[in-house]
């Protein structure tokens, strides 16, 4: 109810605190458990008057709303914190709440200009002092508990052998937070050992196996989740993403079915019901096994689904004005002016992209297949050469008749089972083989103008228009991109490749144009510091702490190397030296490390095999770099 609606707590609190009208527009903006508490620095008095409300009147007023409960903890310290942290706990993991340690991971934030951030990494995460009492706490639970049932010795009640299980569990999310997998995988275990039909506990240890390497093995432990509860359609929609993540689209689709209509093509319901995750994650899957066509064929999907959004509101102009439903119909339109910066649409928007971009560095790949030319072969060759062509046409040509004859029988039996329904509409281009036909670099072109206009705050929007540019050779474009994306994180790695990348072009790209000129030695030179570019790298390598993120090491080892500033040899030694202990070390980035140390020369092979065996220390299921 609205007790526990954070947004009606934000606005009370900003009304409360009598703040300015900037202040309150983002106290109603705020998603999720976030607060005017929990997203602001307050001062001593501020906070002091909002924890006199929320103890006194709206506790008395509202005893059992969770937000009424919760939102006292963003407000306290020290002591007061951690006994009411201790009770918070304590009453839900007697009563089994699985995302305790999701809630309270929330709290681990710190100040940034009179804000507070999330710390999300594994390396600012361990050493925050409420991370630490969380562990304290949850290391105490499990102690008492396991020898005495309580969760203090000084307890006269005893708990359930159920509330072992969950702290168990809630210990396992700390583990999780702090990149601690295998840490995380055996308290799974001993929570499968204990209650072998907790869906939970399955979700979890699978969410534990793929970020420690084995996505197969993940995919293993929730299905087998899955099994235990067939009518849960979550459990089963991550089941589903998992094995998408794997590669196992075929599965996957079998997965998803069960909670589709059962008659006609299971992908066309989906469609119908636009269920844009699913089409993202199939479409990022037949990206990864090189599926062009069909991959540019679910992201159009996912686009199309936005232009029917942007269609249908205005057949709600007449019936929101006759039923004065006026707030919720401005908040639509609202909605509506920023429909094409939404999430959804940016992914399937930069999925296009990447691919025309690829399909335009590699013309080869939709290349059709040349007749070879006969007349350098023997009569033997030519007659071997031509029986294996017309082979292989015949085969394409029986394939694509079963596919055609598959979707008619499929639409002619929808139609005889619901014959006062609209007849089906049958794809002529299931493949997407037109799409492939498509000038690549203008369709790119088009869906980058569309994301530079409508996510100017994304980094990924101003990456893919540099790539962009910088293949149409519109090198103010280009530069504007880069500027762009400094504006908003100028430690990007991704921008200082393309920084590195321009710079070393840019003179040719813009030839004895002296407007163009004049542009790039007026702004280029603020992008890199005033230095060359050799110089920019060499300072930035020099700048890199062992805790530096690894994206950035790897981008500056390669930056070394492109700018003859270093050997391969010693570019190598920026990455692996300093071992896993950075920031955004994960499997993703590990293995984007272990390629780009194998593309920097011969002479990194030792380096490879060195960075193969460190991350297996902190990766141990990892099965290989593929």
């Amino acid at each position: 109810g609205a007790a526990d609606d954070y947004r009606i707590h934000s606005g009370y609190m900003a009304a409360l605190l009598q703040l300015d009208a900037e202040k309150c527009e983002k106290a109603l903006s705020m998603s999720g458990t976030d607060t005017i508490a929990s997203a602001m620095v307050l001062t001593p008095e501020q906070r002091k008057k909002l924890l006199e409300q929320y103890q006194g009147e709206l506790l008395s007023r509202m005893p059992r709303s969770q937000a009424v409960q919760r939102i006292p903890l963003t407000l306290m310290e020290d002591e007061e914190f951690k006994r009411t942290l201790d009770g918070y706990c304590r009453k839900r993991l007697s009563k089994g709440v699985p995302s305790l340690g999701a809630d309270l991971s929330s709290l681990l934030v710190k100040a940034n200009n009179g804000s507070y951030v999330r710390v999300e990494d594994p390396v600012d995460v361990k050493v925050h002092p409420t991370y630490r009492l969380f562990v304290e706490l949850a290391e105490t639970y499990i102690l008492n508990l396991s020898s005495t049932s309580k969760f203090a010795t000084t307890d006269e009640k005893e708990e359930s052998s159920s509330t072992l299980l969950w702290t168990w569990y809630f210990r396992a999310v700390l583990h999780e937070v702090a990149g601690e997998y295998t840490e995380g995988i055996a308290l799974m275990d001993k929570c499968l050992e204990h209650t072998p039909n907790a869906v939970d506990v399955y979700e979890l240890k699978a969410r534990l196996l793929k970020a420690a390497g084995d996505i197969v093995a993940a995919v293993e432990c929730l299905d087998k989740g899955r099994e235990l509860d067939k009518q849960d359609r979550y459990i089963n929609n991550q089941t589903t993403k998992y094995m998408l993540q794997a590669n196992m689209d075929d599965t996957a689709l079998q997965r998803i079915a069960l909670f589709t209509k059962h008659e006609g093509n299971p992908e066309q319901n989906l469609f119908d019901m636009q269920c844009s995750w699913y089409e993202l994650d199939l479409a990022d899957c037949l990206a990864r096994k090189q599926i062009w066509g069909r991959s540019l064929k679910k992201y159009g999907a996912v686009v199309k689904h936005f232009d029917d959004f942007h269609e249908d509101q205005f057949d709600f102009h007449s019936y929101c004005v006759r039923k004065v439903t006026l707030r919720a119909y401005t908040g639509v339109l609202k909605w509506e002016d920023e429909v094409w910066g939404q999430p959804y649409y940016g992914r399937a928007a930069e999925g296009i992209i990447k691919i025309y971009l690829h399909l335009y560095d590699n013309p080869s790949v939709t290349a059709e297949e040349k007749e070879p030319d006969y007349s350098k072969m023997t009569p033997a060759e030519r007659k071997k050469a031509k029986a294996i062509r017309r082979k292989k046409k015949k085969a394409a040509e029986k394939k694509e008749a079963e596919a055609a004859e598959k979707r008619l029988k499929e639409a002619a039996a929808h139609e005889n089972g619901n014959k006062k329904k609209k007849p089906v509409v049958v794809d002529q281009d299931p493949n997407g083989e037109e799409l492939l036909k498509k000038d690549p670099l203008e369709e790119a072109k088009k869906y980058s103008a569309i994301l530079s206009k409508y996510s100017p705050k994304r980094m990924s929007t101003w990456i893919l228009q540099y790539d962009v540019s910088i293949r149409r050779c519109k090198v103010l474009m280009a530069l504007q991109a880069l500027s762009r994306g400094a504006s908003l994180d100028p430690n990007n790695p991704e921008l200082f490749t393309r920084l590195v990348d321009f710079g070393l072009r840019s003179a040719d790209l813009a030839g004895d144009n002296t407007t163009v000129n004049a542009v790039l030695s007026s702004i280029l030179p603020k992008l890199l510091k005033d230095k060359s570019v050799a110089d920019y790298v060499t300072s930035t390598a020099a700048e890199l702490q062992p805790k530096s993120s690894l994206p950035m090491r790897v981008a500056v080892a390669n930056a070394l190397v492109r700018t003859k500033s270093a050997t391969g040899e010693a570019a190598a030694r920026i990455v692996v030296e300093s071992g896993i202990n950075g920031r955004d070390v994960r499997v993703s980035t590990c293995r984007e490390a272990f390629f780009a140390l194998r593309g920097l020369g011969d002479e990194t092979r030792p380096a490879c095999t060195q960075w193969m065996e460190t991350v297996k220390q902190r990766f141990p299921l990892i099965t290989d770099f593929a």
